[in-house]
């Protein structure tokens, strides 16, 4: 056998032998897993409960963890629309003040100092 054979032949082994032994830890595609169960002595294939069932949508294919179902919102009456459009004017107008003030602020304290040359 030549030289590049021997080589060519250990990077195809070592080629199909790396994606052989990661699809092994996989839970999903594990062949010695499969067989075990196939046999009878693997996990045995469970129900969820009731409960669980009916609390599941049949189609279903993700389950957010830790997030609540979003609320629905509720409309407004014209008191509660008009107490909220004064609030975010007086809001608005309070920032403009504090602008304002940061603006004259500024001016007070550059007055003083030339532009560089």
């Amino acid at each position: 056998m030549s030289r590049t054979f021997r080589v060519a032949a250990r990077s195809l082994a070592l080629a199909l032998s790396v994606p052989a032994l990661a699809a092994g830890c996989s839970s999903d595609v594990n062949p010695m897993k499969a067989a075990f169960v196939g046999a009878g002595y693997g996990p045995k294939e469970t129900q969820a409960p009731d409960f669980v069932a009916g609390s599941r949508k049949a189609d279903a294919t993700f389950m957010p963890v830790g997030e609540s179902a979003p609320r629905p919102a509720r409309t407004r009456n014209a008191e509660g629309l008009k107490a909220l459009q004064s609030e975010l004017e007086g809001a608005r107008s309070r920032n403009e003040a504090k602008g304002r003030a940061a603006e004259s602020a500024a001016k007070a304290t550059a007055q003083g100092l030339a532009p560089p040359q």
